[in-house]
């Protein structure tokens, strides 16, 4: 999985239906075009702040998804959010994007820790964050998302964990 930060024309391709920078795109697309059009507008707020602020989700070629930093980083972290394109859901797509993401965040001196939130009925989304790591903090009621779950992982942890994995895998 390879992430390439995104640009302000990347969103504006990406909302016409056109995959930017000869990649290729799902043939539904990413994602419904307001939604890209918030996605851009919050990569814009953040760019001059912390960069890179929002990536796309390239696999041999494709733009499978996105992944973005959601709010403004802080003393509690970097908050993340990714999606996939609906043609690309269920096959570990998310996964490795978050995996690349943290890779990043571990290489990122001014990243400590990683929080993510997800719908309490949005499964394999949690998942995902499961799978790479992140353990439950807690709960909270957001007025346009509903119920969330709140998830944290410390990059050093997250460097300890691939560390084991590691051990465990091999001869």
């Amino acid at each position: 999985m390879l992430l390439i930060e995104t640009t302000d024309a990347d969103f504006g391709d990406l909302i016409e239906g056109v995959a930017p920078r000869g990649l290729r795109q799902p043939s539904g697309g990413m994602e419904r075009p307001e939604v890209l059009a918030m996605l851009r507008q919050l990569a814009t707020e953040i760019r001059p702040i912390f960069r890179p602020a929002s990536w796309m989700m390239v696999e041999e070629g494709e733009i499978v998804g996105l992944c973005s930093i959601v709010k403004l980083p802080s003393d509690e972290g970097v908050f993340i959010g990714y999606g996939v394109a609906p043609e690309r859901r269920l096959l570990g797509f998310a996964s490795a994007g978050v995996r690349a993401l943290l890779e990043w965040a571990r290489n990122d001196g001014r990243v400590d820790v990683i929080r993510a939130e997800t719908s309490v009925h949005n499964r394999p989304s949690q998942r995902v964050l499961e799978r790479n790591g992140f353990k439950r903090t807690g709960a909270r009621v957001d007025e346009e998302d509903g119920d969330l779950i709140c998830w944290s992982l410390a990059v050093s942890e997250q460097l300890s964990s691939n560390v084991e994995q590691s051990r465990q895998t091999s001869p």
